[in-house]
């Protein structure tokens, strides 16, 4: 708890330093257009690293801004169903809303490689990558491209997934033939690939599908997120590692029409404390898996690794599905050959850094 305390005030000074440095005399709180936003988001907001940042961002927006920008969150379904946030942003349903973006891959091809790749990089690569090498702005094209009228904001990130929940551990890729799977992103592509019949579903509906027996397996999240849902209950093999997401994203996506109507503060605001949220949901989440693997195995449930060889066929297949998108898509090309040209350089730095995991 101190921890998470600790985090939480350095964070918001950072915001607040920041937002202080970015004021002006002639541009104040007083002088600009109050905004006042309803803001949907996609996950519960007690979901930690994934739901979280969307309240702390809000509140921290408000510390900032003097009361000049208030946000309120609502909780998923309440006034937009989760998949429908992009679309309602863009029409101007809604001022703003807190999302992964990976769920609009159906409308724009390309939009996954900005929330989850799998056999991708590392949190903290990726945000390097998004930036220092144009992925902030491949981004706002994509969306243009794609006729979208919206602005976005990296606003929260966390580590790799689990690889999922499932009866009877994986030990080929046979064993994803006729498999009924919920798996977001271009890992479903890769296990439709292998045979699997993969399903798109929020969260909330997850344990009762598994309960019912309308799916077979599920990935979802975190561990302490999976935990919340209660997915232990219910399947007792818990697969590592997260090979389809080593990160997810969450954005803020704002319509069009509401960014360029902020003032240059008010802009800065927002994205000064997406970048915190960052910094604050990634720690949350790393701080809170360990535990919950350790008391995994006293309520029955067996956390395994994927073997070695099952891993290195899931990245041939994984290669297979990336290039097929890239041939069929322009954007997806661009994004994908920025994303591999950073890869390459980073690997240099990252092999040579870091500690081996088994040291």
């Amino acid at each position: 708890m101190r921890l998470a305390t600790g985090i939480a005030r350095f964070a918001a000074v950072a915001v607040v330093g920041g937002a202080l440095a970015l004021g002006s005399a002639t541009d104040t709180a007083e002088a600009q257009e109050r905004v006042r936003w309803r803001m949907p988001i996609a996950f519960a907001s007690n979901l930690p690293g994934l739901g979280s940042p969307a309240p702390w961002v809000a509140e921290r927006l408000g510390e900032i801004s003097g009361g000049n920008i208030e946000i309120r969150v609502s909780e998923p379904g309440k006034i937009v169903p989760p998949f429908d946030i992009l679309s309602a942003v863009s029409d101007g349903k809604v001022s703003a809303g807190y999302t992964w973006i990976g769920y609009d891959q159906g409308k724009i091809p390309s939009i996954p490689l900005f929330a989850a790749v799998p056999f991708g990089m590392k949190p903290w690569a990726y945000n390097a990558w998004y930036y220092f090498h144009g992925g902030h702005e491949m981004l706002q094209e994509v969306y243009a491209n794609a006729g979208f009228d919206v602005h976005a904001e990296l606003c929260g990130i966390i580590g790799p997934e689990t690889a999922g929940w499932y009866h009877e551990p994986i030990e080929s890729l046979d064993d994803y033939k006729g498999l009924k799977i919920r798996f977001a992103g271009l890992g479903g592509r890769v296990l439709e690939k292998l045979g699997a019949s993969v399903t798109m579903m929020p969260g909330g509906e997850l344990f009762q599908a598994l309960e019912t027996g309308t799916l077979d397996a599920t990935e979802f999240s975190l561990p302490i997120i999976d935990q919340i849902l209660g997915f232990d209950k219910i399947v007792k093999y818990n697969l590592f590692p997260g090979w389809h997401q080593q990160f997810t994203a969450q954005y803020m996506l704002i319509n069009g029409d509401e960014w360029s109507g902020l003032s240059d503060t008010q802009q800065a605001q927002i994205k000064v404390a997406c970048q915190a949220a960052t910094t604050y949901g990634l720690a949350e989440s790393e701080a809170k898996n360990g535990a919950v693997l350790m008391k995994f195995q006293d309520r029955g449930v067996t956390t395994q690794q994927i073997p070695r060889p099952v891993l290195e066929e899931l990245k041939e297949v994984t290669m297979e599905v990336l290039e097929e998108e890239a041939s069929k898509d322009e954007d997806f090309r661009r994004v994908w050959e920025s994303q591999k040209q950073f890869m390459k350089e980073y690997e240099v730095w990252d092999k040579r850094a870091y500690l081996p995991a088994d040291l």
